[in-house]
């Protein structure tokens, strides 16, 4: 049954409809430029890891993060403190209140745009949208520049979709999302029956021979790349097990809570400890234009408690210094509550919360008016969001990618990091 509270974007995602690309997408093919090396080596020994939770369909900013109670747009809900003196969460959120000495919240976030799909590719590519060229989205690019050549692992993985194999762009579809769903590992991870190791070993030898011969006389950068694909492949069939979540314990289960996104944040929790670069979480369905209040009840019901305990556990655990995790929507909701009990599409200001690798825990940057209907203070937009997670994680977002001669911005150079959320 269609949601009705949604608006029918052709770019809106359903509760449980996702996009679905299969371990192929690991396949490689040459690009000109910066090499998987770039940015790696240097930070070989320390890696950098990245986590997003996307709440697709765009959260409410005045339900979690910028309450305004009390106000004409405030809605039926309070507010209630963190463990940032001072803060003030919407009381939806308990649980992720008492980490918020790890959080940073930028509540003075203005994309300008309010359609889904639009308002999703700045959010994710950092760029708008320009016809005839994509941009690298930020999980492949922070694949690209993170993750060490001696990695096994797959650089970008999804929870839950919300991954495309158009994502690396020019980059190569070394880099592309491959996306995990439920709690099952990746398709194709075993051998086919019937084909033991040892017949599929000699199977690799023989194909590396004949790669040997192909490749002589002709260009390298594309046949070293598509026979690294097969060398990654084999040594990640020799990891499998980072993808056996039956591994998790009953006691963590526990702790994190019953459904889905409770399964999904410790799955993540897993890909983090495994060494996995970029880890994308897709929780849905924000859009409520209608019942907008019974909705984020049911929503943030879901999502509070697994993600309090998913930055408890990377904090306790040591993994958060180094993992930056971030928070973030298409866009927010209207201030305005429309006649359905509803809010519609809002980009003009809302929030983004960002944690862990590079982030000052507890700060709050931005502000909206009263009734949180404009930015009053620090207004950001997409670019300086891009620019502040690739310096949280030690890259310089000033030096463009280069393609086939020519430049390509990571982020608008006419914008910068957000200072007051970097430590």
């Amino acid at each position: 049954m269609r949601d009705r509270r949604a608006c029918g974007s052709a770019a809106h995602f359903s509760r449980r409809g996702f996009l679905q690309t299969g371990v192929g997408a690991m396949g490689a093919v040459g690009f000109t430029g910066m090499t998987a090396a770039s940015g790696a080596e240097a930070l070989a020994g320390q890696q950098k890891q990245v986590v997003v939770f996307f709440l697709a369909g765009g959260v409410s900013q005045l339900e979690t993060w910028d309450p305004k109670p009390g106000t004409d747009t405030g809605g039926p809900f309070l507010t209630i403190p963190t463990s940032v003196p001072g803060t003030h969460f919407c009381e939806l959120l308990p649980y992720t209140a008492q980490q918020a000495h790890h959080l940073a919240v930028i509540r003075g976030v203005n994309t300008a745009e309010d359609d889904h799909g639009k308002g999703a590719y700045i959010m994710q590519y950092g760029h708008r949208e320009t016809p005839g060229f994509q941009y690298p989205s930020l999980g492949s690019a922070f694949a690209q520049q993170l993750t060490a050549p001696s990695n096994p692992l797959p650089g970008y993985l999804t929870i839950n979709g919300g991954g495309a194999t158009s994502e690396p762009s020019f980059l190569g579809p070394q880099f592309a999302p491959i996306n995990l769903s439920g709690t099952n590992p990746p398709a194709n991870l075993k051998l086919p029956d019937g084909l033991a190791e040892e017949h599929d070993r000699r199977r690799r030898e023989l194909r590396a021979k004949l790669s040997g011969r192909f490749v002589q006389g002709r260009a390298k950068a594309e046949t070293e790349a598509y026979n690294g694909s097969f060398e990654q492949t084999a040594q990640l069939l020799a990891k499998k097990d980072v993808f056996d979540f039956t591994k998790i314990t009953e006691a963590d289960k526990e702790r994190y809570g019953k459904g889905e996104f409770a399964q999904h944040c410790l799955m993540a929790r897993q890909l983090v400890e495994s060494g996995v670069t970029f880890t994308k979480v897709t929780h849905t369905n924000y859009d409520t234009h209608s019942e907008n209040f019974n909705f984020h009840i049911e929503q943030l019901g879901e999502f509070d408690r697994p993600f309090a305990m998913f930055i408890q556990d990377l904090a306790e655990r040591g993994r958060l210094a180094n993992t930056l995790v971030i928070v973030m929507s298409e866009f927010g909701r209207t201030p305005r509550i429309n006649h359905l009990v509803g809010r519609d599409h809002w980009s003009k200001a809302w929030s983004v919360v960002v944690a862990g690798c590079g982030i000052k825990g507890g700060a709050v940057v931005g502000k909206t008016n009263e009734n949180g209907t404009a930015v009053i203070d620090r207004e950001v937009n997409g670019g300086h969001l891009f620019h502040t997670y690739y310096k949280a994680v030690g890259l310089d977002s000033s030096k463009a990618f280069w393609h086939e001669g020519r430049p390509f911005n990571k982020a608008d150079p006419k914008t910068e990091a957000i200072s007051e959320v970097l430590a």
